[in-house]
């Protein structure tokens, strides 16, 4: 049976991943919202039975069992650390917090309850074209290591009408958080390699618009290109930008023993090594969805690939609540694929490089926090060394 589901949040998000849970069996029980009167709206806009403006509302139901976090990411460690202790599975939208700190309490909460389900939305690791890339890398078709990695991402804006969190960088809006932190994931899963230093340019070109100006102005990056060199040496260059208007354009080119392998939106073609140059490139996946399919109706803020790899994900999801043994009877976990609190962690210390690398103009290491930052050093100082004249 599958469980029952309470979402946080009533953005664009939320009126995407809603069809696509009910399509793969999921009920959705109840709804929170920043108001009540915002929890109502969607309440009623997508038939959901129950709606209030108070956490402890959803996650104390006994009907709710999976928990959905697609709200402000201010909210998230909150509402993920308390879900989890109290038996609750959890899927995070991204960005996984606002900083390594919040992120790090979510990742302890998630290893004291390891039998709980606790993910994070970076959907484009169920991507067709990304599956079967990195089958493709596992099997050799590059006959040689990964040497450079080039992503380039073009995409209408991602702001609302009103002034919202969208707008503010430190409130986790801007395509460097939104889309970048998808980025910065693909490249772990499909290379292993984390990422070791980085330099980055981010920019905040479009400052008001029509709606939004006078006393409140945008702070959240439209742009961004940032160079990381990772782990085991392969170079990454990576632009995303704001400012085409319509339909996304998205393209990761990964290269290596004189071949590469690319995908372009949700198609995937490559050249081996050893074919001649004036060959065409094989193609190795078409993605045959519809047009119709690809429209979500919910506006620019969920791009087709990224509900696309959302739809199946929360398949994967569904298959993990119904196990199915395989001829050995080994239960195989779908979700196993899925980005982790660990790797949410991860890419929120890449982030952070990035901004301080573009605060100071130079590259950057990145450090992955391990323990929680002391709140009162000097206080700690002093009891230390009151410890030691003992």
């Amino acid at each position: 049976m599958l469980p029952g589901i309470g979402l946080f949040g009533t953005g664009s998000i939320v009126k995407v991943i809603v069809p696509i849970l009910r399509a793969q069996g999921f009920k959705i029980e109840a709804v929170w919202g920043r108001t009540l009167a915002e929890a109502a709206e969607i309440a009623t806009q997508l038939s959901i039975p129950f709606h209030t403006s108070h956490v402890d509302d959803v996650l104390l139901r006994k009907d709710v069992d999976l928990i959905f976090i697609m709200c402000s990411p201010s909210l998230h460690a909150q509402i993920a650390v308390k879900a989890l202790g109290i038996g609750k599975h959890v899927v995070c939208d991204k960005p996984i917090a606002l900083s390594q700190s919040e992120a790090l309490k979510m990742v302890r909460a998630a290893q004291y309850y390891p039998s709980l389900i606790s993910i994070v939305n970076h959907s484009l690791r169920f991507l067709p074209a990304f599956t079967r890339m990195k089958k493709a890398l596992e099997e050799g078709f590059l006959y040689g290591p990964v040497t450079v990695i080039d992503i380039r991402v073009q995409m209408g804006t991602m702001l609302h009408d009103d002034y919202d969190w969208l707008c503010d960088e430190t409130m986790g809006g801007g395509i460097l958080a939104l889309v970048g932190t998808h980025v910065i994931d693909l490249i772990f899963h499909l290379v292993k390699q984390r990422v070791s230093r980085v330099h980055a340019v981010v920019r905040t070109f479009t400052q008001t618009t029509r709606k939004i100006n006078g006393i409140r102005y945008i702070t959240s990056p439209d742009f961004c290109t940032f160079q990381m060199e990772l782990s085991e040496g392969t170079l990454v260059t990576a632009t995303l930008s704001n400012h085409l208007q319509g339909q996304l354009t998205q393209e990761v080119l990964v290269c290596g023993g004189g071949g590469y392998l690319i995908a372009r939106g949700g198609d995937l073609y490559g050249r081996r090594g050893e074919r001649d140059a004036l060959e065409p490139e094989e193609v190795l996946y078409l993605d045959k969805e519809s047009p119709e399919d690809r429209d979500t109706s919910a506006g620019e803020n969920v791009p087709w690939p990224y509900s696309r790899g959302l739809r199946n994900m929360i398949g994967a999801l569904r298959e993990a609540f119904q196990p199915v043994e395989d001829k050995s009877g080994w239960i195989k976990n779908p979700v196993s694929s899925a980005a982790s609190f660990e790797d949410g962690l991860y890419v929120q210390a890449v982030i952070d490089a990035l901004r301080q690398s573009n605060k100071h103009r130079e590259w950057t290491k990145v450090n992955v926090m391990t323990e929680e930052p002391d709140p009162n050093p000097l206080l700690s100082a002093a009891v230390r060394a009151t410890a030691i004249s003992l």
